[in-house]
């Protein structure tokens, strides 16, 4: 091979490493915000489990007000 094509393989070798060096960091930035969003999920689910459970008292406890009005 001549110096010429070594010289642009070599230019093609560095363009090609760092793409990949910047696809490597892209892809971290991507799994952080991925795990950020799993957890943030996590505690919405968490959430709306307190509110269902609090809508689930009030109701129950609107029932027994209501109850006890039809016993008057």
């Amino acid at each position: 091979m001549s110096l010429e094509i070594l010289d642009q393989l070599e230019e093609k070798i560095k363009q090609a490493v760092e793409t990949i060096q910047l696809l490597q960091l892209e892809v971290e930035e991507l799994k952080e915000k991925n795990a950020e969003s799993q957890r943030n999920i996590e505690n919405l689910q968490t959430e709306n489990e307190q509110l269902k459970n609090e809508h689930r008292n009030w109701q129950e406890h609107i029932r027994s007000l209501l109850g006890k009005f039809d016993n008057v």
